[in-house]
């Protein structure tokens, strides 16, 4: 029985790096290019404390952007930038286990990382669009502080134990996450209860095959 079988990987600040935005997300980087960045800023600021409320947050976040045309912000956020040796490590990565993205970050993004790197899954936040512009409208698919719910339907839908997953994440509310899966690992972490937590830490993922390699061999 294979020691692992998929690798997930959280999203914002971790795969993929928005410089010069709060926390590094697509959320973030979906606000600026859409012109709204003060009043995104002012929800995160009212609802970052208020865990119980997230999905009121994502929904009032989403309704700053009615009417903007999609083209608008994918122009800005799109390719998105990755941090050091994403490309590299999924190179050497892809084909011996499945792969994918599990983000409370915003689907457009992660949608495009996945098929962008050739990722077999991607769970992320929803925005809805029609007719070429956002509608103001959105799903919560992942809890920003109950991700660890969200990964026990992914290992599900997969049919793999948590056991066997493991999770590459960097901030404090993938800390549930990773006291589950078999194999933790942070990337840049942005808090040192995140490296304190984590199996293995890395700062360029052209570490993270022979970390994976060395864990598999047990």
């Amino acid at each position: 029985m294979p020691r692992l079988e998929a690798i997930v990987f959280d999203l914002d600040g971790t795969l993929v790096r928005y410089h010069g935005i709060e926390f590094e997300s697509s959320w973030g980087a979906v606000a600026a290019a859409a012109g709204v960045s003060d009043r995104s800023r002012a929800l995160l600021r009212e609802y970052f404390p208020r865990k119980e409320a997230y999905a009121e947050w994502v929904a009032r976040d989403a309704e700053l952007l009615t009417d903007v045309p999609t083209s608008t912000v994918a122009d800005s956020v799109l390719p998105a930038p990755y941090a050091e040796g994403v490309r590299a490590a999924i190179d050497a990565l892809w084909g011996r286990y499945v792969l994918g993205i599990l983000s409370s970050g915003v689907d457009l993004v992660a949608d495009w990382v996945a098929r962008d790197l050739e990722f077999d899954f991607a769970r992320a936040n929803h925005l809805v669009t029609e007719d070429g512009r956002f509608t103001g409208g959105s799903e919560t698919r992942v809890d920003l502080w109950q991700k660890d719910v969200a990964m026990r339907r992914v290992a599900e839908e997969l049919d793999v134990p948590v056991s066997r997953i493991c999770f590459v994440g960097d901030h404090l509310n993938d800390l549930p996450v990773m006291e589950i899966v078999g194999l933790a690992i942070a990337a840049n972490p942005k808090d040192e209860r995140v490296r304190e937590a984590a199996d293995h830490v890395i700062d360029d993922f052209r570490k993270l095959p022979g970390l994976i390699e060395a864990y598999v061999a047990g």
